[in-house]
């Protein structure tokens, strides 16, 4: 008897493999984000600096440009009088702080995200989408946001939102964001593919960004 799968079972072993080698490569991705900034600490710090006024302009320019409706607060968030230090951490993340507050952070020269702390301050300045009560454990352990999380019962998605934007993660049940994500796909492709990660999980409840409330 031949013991070689036939076409369709050759076809399931593809799949199976193909599921496997996903799994494998989401695993080990979150695993890299858990070093970026899950379990940052001031010992991560390699360096600080306080940028000139240009360069004070025009970070403020790309946190305006990429949340209108916090412009109107930027003279109080970021005084033009105030002296503004980023600071650079280990595996490219930089931090924006302003009175020893780290206030937003990015990853290489990728946008400029705020602060959980400061999100629950003006919890309208971001795109939000919503996971259902499910998924609430895995996004406060670090995991990566999955489709099925936001188009289940309880999930909500703003049809507006592209890949490859900043997005405050709400939850079921929840008044206040647990974590900012950073989409992977629009909101559309993530209600039609409705498999695999939708969003990035870069900051969340609890983890080393959120308990650095100061930088002494």
């Amino acid at each position: 008897m031949d013991s070689w799968p036939g076409e369709h079972g050759l076809e399931s072993y593809y799949t199976l493999c193909n599921g496997f080698i996903s799994f494998v490569l989401n695993y080990w991705h979150s695993k890299l984000k858990l070093v970026l900034i899950f379990r940052f600490s001031s010992e991560e710090i390699s360096g600080q600096n306080q940028v000139r006024a240009s360069v004070q302009r025009r970070i403020r320019q790309s946190i305006a440009d990429e949340y209108p409706r916090l412009e109107p607060l930027l003279d109080d968030l970021l005084p033009k009088k105030s002296p503004m230090i980023v600071v650079k951490c280990q595996n490219h993340l930089n931090l924006v702080v302003v009175n020893n507050v780290p206030l937003f952070f990015n990853i290489r020269d990728g946008p400029y995200m705020p602060t959980l702390r400061l999100l629950h301050q003006y919890p309208d300045i971001m795109k939000k989408f919503q996971v259902d009560r499910g998924a609430i454990k895995f996004v406060l352990s670090g995991a990566n946001i999955m489709c099925p999380g936001l188009t289940s019962p309880g999930g909500v998605l703003d049809d507006e939102v592209e890949e490859e934007t900043p997005v405050a993660i709400m939850a079921e049940g929840k008044q206040h964001a647990l974590a900012i994500g950073f989409t992977k796909l629009s909101a559309k492709d993530i209600r039609t593919i409705n498999k695999g990660i939708g969003v990035d999980n870069m900051h969340y409840l609890n983890d080393g960004l959120w308990k650095m409330e100061k930088l002494e």
